[in-house]
């Protein structure tokens, strides 16, 4: 810049003062208008990342600990078997009571959560889900493992799409698909991590008058307690109650995000049903509901009988070293969650790759069985990756057609409604696999049910970001 040259920001204020003339006071507040617009716009980005390196660090250890203990009999499979005399049938209903429970109490905990805020209910369901998997050490038989496991899911339920809600209270549309993408590498590192712990606790020496795989549970539950109440002092409810978050960037966060909510309030006055009733006549949410009831049956058909299936391929009992190899599905699954939702916002196609994913999924889903040890391992990781890579991708389009006051209950409906395919996954393979009288049966009907899916979030109806905002149900 030479010395003739005006400096622009005085250029700027000498706009703004020179005559009197209505048009020279125009371009000024017009420039001011523009600076004030840049100016919120980095601190809004500002604000972003420093609630990401607040807040998901955190939620995804609370999601990794509550994957645990809702996953981890899967390698007390054998033992519950041999020591408790669960047969497995049993064991297949009582894996999949969990979400009967859970499904049942998800959305009166979800509306708590959005009354009472975060930080107190977020701290309750993880200290009594802790409790009650801890109390899994003491099953003796059927009944007892039938009731901790309802249980279970009634003190757990809520807490997945309460982060979710939690989730859209910060961030606002435009940085969720990443975000999602972060918190569910929980799933994963809850196989990588407890994995080989959970396969090292059943192969240690019994301490005490306890047996390996009761350790196992009062190890893993005692953790669920510990964060719990660590929960409580860390997690704020809202941008607005973040003491760590400067003044500027706060207030640029909540303007962002109350903008969001109000555009989507101004599309949907007419189409509001926040209701249970008339959510449960809304053929979008629907649509949402048949998408994750069928995505949680594919899940937990791998989820409760991975350990088993690395077992069988390896020929050797769950241990440490089946638990090691077990975790290599979930790793490829961790960059999966990272890279998709980058891919999918980078080339705006998050239907479409969704929808290509789980097509993919299913295709190495029938592989597996027919494979080796090697490809059958690879084919177990390809799936695996699908699907939990294709979850933060699936959860953009409920949290982007719902606004506030509906998606407490919406998204709550959502997870709870679609949690049941979790239920349904373990007694369908049972059952598929004695009518059929193959091993394999069950495997290859959830394959069937993975194809189907693909093809149902294909015909998910999504608006263009310039257009109008999507419909409130």
């Amino acid at each position: 810049m030479t010395p003739d040259q005006p400096h622009p920001t005085r250029f700027r204020a000498e706009v703004k003062v020179i005559s009197g003339h209505p048009g020279n006071a125009v371009v000024g507040n017009h420039l001011a208008s523009q600076d004030r617009a840049v100016s919120d716009d980095g601190a809004l980005g500002h604000a972003i990342s420093r609630a990401r390196r607040r807040l998901v660090p955190f939620l995804l250890l609370m999601y990794i600990i509550s994957f645990l203990d809702r996953a981890n009999i899967g390698f007390a499979k054998q033992a519950l078997e041999t020591h408790a005399g669960i047969s497995p049938r049993v064991y297949a209903l009582a894996a999949g009571l969990f979400f009967l429970s859970y499904a049942a109490f998800e959305l009166p905990s979800n509306l708590i959560l959005h009354l009472v805020g975060a930080r107190i209910w977020m701290a309750r369901i993880m200290v009594t889900w802790g409790l009650v998997s801890m109390a899994t050490m003491f099953v003796v038989g059927s009944r007892s493992f039938y009731t901790l496991r309802l249980l279970l899911g009634e003190a757990e339920a809520g807490f997945f799409p309460g982060v979710i809600l939690y989730l859209t209270y910060w961030f606002p549309n435009r940085a969720r698909a990443q975000i999602f993408g972060l918190f569910y590498f929980g799933a994963p590192l809850a196989f990588i991590f407890g994995g080989p712990i959970s396969g090292l606790l059943l192969q240690m020496n019994p301490v005490g008058n306890l047996q390996n795989w009761q350790w196992m549970f009062l190890v893993e539950g005692s953790l669920a307690v510990a964060v719990g109440i660590w929960s409580y002092s860390y997690l704020d409810n809202r941008p607005a109650d973040a003491n760590w978050l400067p003044s500027e960037e706060k207030n640029a966060l909540a303007n962002a995000l109350s903008n969001e909510e109000n555009r989507q309030h101004s599309h949907s006055r007419s189409h509001s049903p926040a209701k249970l009733l008339p959510m449960l006549r809304d053929s979008h949410l629907l649509h949402f509901v048949l998408i994750y009831f069928f995505l949680q049956m594919s899940v937990y058909g791998v989820v409760f009988y991975l350990p088993s299936e690395v077992s069988a391929l390896m020929h050797k009992p769950a241990g440490f070293e089946v638990g090691l190899v077990s975790a290599i599905p979930w790793i490829c699954a961790l960059a999966g969650a990272f890279w998709l939702p980058r891919l999918a916002d980078a080339l705006n196609q998050r239907r479409r790759i969704a929808a290509l994913t789980l097509a993919i999924a299913a295709c190495a889903s029938f592989l597996f069985p027919l494979a080796g040890p090697r490809t059958g391992l690879i084919a177990l990781s390809v799936a695996a990756t699908g699907l939990i890579a294709v979850q933060p991708l699936f959860w953009t389009f409920p949290t982007n057609y719902l606004s506030d006051r509906a998606a407490a209950g919406g998204l709550a409906m959502i997870n709870a409604l679609g949690a049941v395919g979790g239920f349904v996954a373990p007694n369908v393979k049972v059952w598929a696999d004695e009518h059929f009288g193959s091993q394999q049966a069950g495997l290859y009907l959830l394959a069937l049910v993975t194809i189907l899916n693909a093809g149902l979030i294909a015909l998910i109806r999504t608006q263009p970001r310039t257009q109008t905002a999507p419909k409130e149900v």
